[in-house]
């Protein structure tokens, strides 16, 4: 009986004796009380528990369920035990009712009330309040908050389907609560149609084991020193955050196994997906086994994710001649993705810190590269070409205008790690990397970002702009030749030469080798508008983007000017700011002092589009710089 066997012998017969002298002894109850529990809970602290589990319990009842049926029909529902009520109004509400006919109402009923259904009089009664009710409007239903969110992230779903995106995981968030969370979403995105490559750091790890060894490594310019000592650690602690991290795919990926298995069923791939080289002997330090990337092998990756499978990289790269050197994690990240051409690079953050801006309090959610890169050396933050990071603040003994005091280059470790993180973000989209994002994993902060106009992290985005500016004076002549056509063709009202020049600070030029290729007119009016006019590119250049890239750019400006509410008239060309979010509205929709000067005669069409912020044109920008 120890060895969890069916014997009933002994143990049974002195059980029932115990029994029958606890009952004779006035301790027991009638037969079928609940003292047969007792009995069994006693009995239990004496007897091995597999005899105690065979004394309780008791099958079911036959008037519960007809054992003698088949398992389908033992589970079957009684069709007549099944009724029929209105779905909308059992939601919450007459909903949909309200549109309906007197007699569709009438023939819907309310089979739950037998009053209702049985008396004429409250059957007419409901005839005369639903004729009554489908005359007024009924509000819309309210639509679920899942039903909004879901619709809203179908758009962010197409476009990242079938791109490739770099995921940077430092080694701290291994020991994670959430790192568990944090892998669920990484797969969720790649079972949405990502193709994945994820970059793991092991650098908390490594000094770990430094410290539990008691070596002090040698470090120049924040640089570790790789000896072969040091060397042995970091082989050990990457192969442990690799197979962590593979483990927990494992898990993840597993979650979508079904009869789909072979379309939806991934692997986790690590190799020798790059080769690195030493960093050699800078300023008289030879450092030895410390390395950085030296080349992608990117058409192994692109096997790979054809085969629907997770690419994953470690800090340590191998040389043509066969040496191993240990490179920066980070520095791994951008190369990779900027040699695989990756929609976008994601950096983990272990502290959480994002930027704000002081004046207005806000926290700054995106960011032009030139931004970043002011902001870099604005706190003397340098990313070397050899794979490195660097914070710079010494040598600022007098506060200079351009410059930061000692007091606003307070480094804490959160600030250093944004800082680096923008810097590494800022190097990627050097190498052609679309976009970069910074993100404290906290729980489902990925597919927010990803998946959500809102985001949660901070954006950081190519310069699509570049090569827009203000029109001046001299721009006239070429604004002139590129509008003419489609004036002659009458798309455009006339616009004399002397008129350009009167509101040439209204006009802004896409220029490229000094040549105007497209344009664009802005103006402000009361109560938040601004007008769109003159939008032209030039034939040579159309279907490039060039359209979208000044459309954008004049929507940031009416934010940065405070005008939330962009109109634009046109007779010819509709559909294209149709399907760039814009609306018709009526002429009492412009703003007074522009409805006082609307052309009746021209009957031009008036399409407008509310801007809620700038998270509204980073999703805009997604189709057109795909």
């Amino acid at each position: 009986p120890h060895q969890g066997t069916r014997s009933r012998g002994p143990c049974l017969q002195v059980s029932m004796e115990d029994r029958q002298s606890r009952a004779s002894s006035g301790e027991g109850v009638a037969k079928g009380s609940d003292d047969d529990g007792a009995a069994a809970a006693d009995m239990s602290n004496k007897f091995n528990d597999t005899t105690a589990i065979n004394n309780v319990g008791s099958p079911l009842n036959s008037d519960e369920v007809d054992t003698s049926e088949t398992s389908a029909q033992m589970l079957a529902i009684d069709p007549a035990a099944i009724d029929f009520v209105s779905a909308i109004s059992h939601k919450g509400g007459n909903g949909l009712l309200n549109g309906l006919p007197a007699k569709e109402l009438e023939a819907i009923g309310d089979d739950d009330d037998d009053e209702t259904s049985n008396t004429g009089a409250a059957s007419t009664e409901l005839s005369s309040a639903a004729a009554a009710t489908s005359e007024v409007e009924a509000p819309p239903p309210e639509i679920p908050a899942f039903v909004k969110m879901f619709r809203g992230s179908a758009n962010y779903i197409a476009n990242h389907r079938g791109t490739t995106a770099v995921y940077h995981i430092p080694g701290d968030l291994l020991e994670w609560d959430g790192i568990n969370d944090l892998i669920d979403d990484i797969a969720l995105t790649w079972l949405l149609g990502m193709k994945l490559v994820i970059v793991i750091g092991c650098r908390p790890q490594i000094d770990a084991r430094l410290d539990h060894k008691h070596i002090d490594p040698i470090r120049h310019s924040s640089i570790r020193v790789t000896d072969s000592d040091t060397l042995r650690i970091v082989k050990e602690e990457a192969g442990f955050v690799r197979f962590e991290v593979e483990r927990q795919l494992a898990r993840s990926l597993r979650v979508v196994k079904s009869a789909h298995e072979d379309e939806f069923s991934g692997n986790v791939v690590s190799g020798n997906f790059y080769s690195a080289q030493p960093f050699g002997v800078i300023d008289g330090v030879d450092y030895m086994y410390t390395g950085f990337p030296r080349r992608i092998e990117v058409e192994k990756i692109r096997q790979v994710h054809q085969a629907n499978d997770i690419v994953l990289l470690t800090t340590l790269g191998v040389s043509p001649s066969g040496e191993i050197f240990n490179v920066n994690s980070e520095s791994l990240a951008a190369t990779a993705a900027g040699s695989l051409g990756a929609s976008k690079i994601v950096y983990f953050t272990v502290r959480g810190t994002a930027f704000r801006n002081k004046e207005t309090g806000k926290i700054i959610q995106n960011l032009r590269v030139t931004d970043a890169r002011n902001l870099l050396q604005h706190y003397r933050v340098k990313i070397h070409s050899k794979g490195f990071a660097t914070v710079d603040d010494t040598g600022i003994d007098e506060i200079e205008e351009d410059r930061p005091s000692r007091d606003d280059m307070i480094q804490s470790p959160a600030t250093v790690e944004t800082l680096l993180k923008a810097g590494w973000a800022v190097s990627a989209l050097d190498r052609g990397v679309k976009r970069a994002h910074i993100l404290a994993p906290t729980n489902g902060a990925l597919l927010q970002e990803l998946y959500t106009r809102d985001g949660s992290g901070t954006l950081i985005s190519r310069d699509l702009y570049e090569g827009i500016r203000p029109a001046n004076v001299n721009d006239v002549a070429g604004i002139y030749d590129l509008i003419n056509p489609l004036v002659e063709a009458g798309t455009l009202v006339p616009r004399p030469r002397d008129v350009m020049e009167r509101d040439i600070r209204s006009y802004y030029v896409y220029t490229r080798d000094n040549l105007i290729v497209a344009c664009g007119q802005l103006k402000r009016f009361e109560g938040g508008f601004a007008e769109i006019g003159c939008l032209v590119v030039s034939r040579d250049y159309r279907s490039q983007g060039r359209g979208d890239a000044i459309l954008g750019y004049l929507e940031r400006l009416c934010l940065q000017c405070g005008a939330n509410k962009v109109f634009v008239l046109s007779t010819q060309t509709m559909e294209w700011f149709v399907e760039r979010g814009f609306a018709e509205v009526g002429v009492n929709q412009l703003p007074p002092s522009r409805r006082a000067v609307y052309n009746y005669s021209r009957r031009s069409k008036i399409y407008m589009k509310h801007i809620d912020g700038d998270r509204d044109l980073d999703a805009q920008e997604l189709w057109w710089n795909r």
